[in-house]
């Protein structure tokens, strides 16, 4: 049994392929405020951790398509000007 195995038990995260940018987000944010109230043992700290730096991956690839997708809109505006 790995660390995940130990605590995910009593915390569930839900996938992020199935998970908006505004969930994930709300959840990183709530995950920094846990983080930060220190109050949480070295186990679910690291595990907290972890899934944070997964949830803020997942939202700057979004954030990236995203502009790419704005990009791609203007280019076709202005190719039809």
């Amino acid at each position: 049994m790995d660390l995940k195995d130990d605590i995910v038990s009593d915390q569930k995260f839900k996938p992020l392929e199935d998970m908006s940018y505004e969930e994930a987000l709300q959840e990183l944010e709530e995950l920094v405020k846990t983080l930060e109230s220190g109050e949480n043992d070295l186990k679910k700290t690291l595990l907290y951790f972890e899934r944070g730096q997964a949830l803020a991956s997942f939202c700057i690839s979004l954030l990236d398509k995203a502009e790419l997708k704005v990009e791609e809109i203007m280019q076709e505006n202005n190719d039809a000007s």
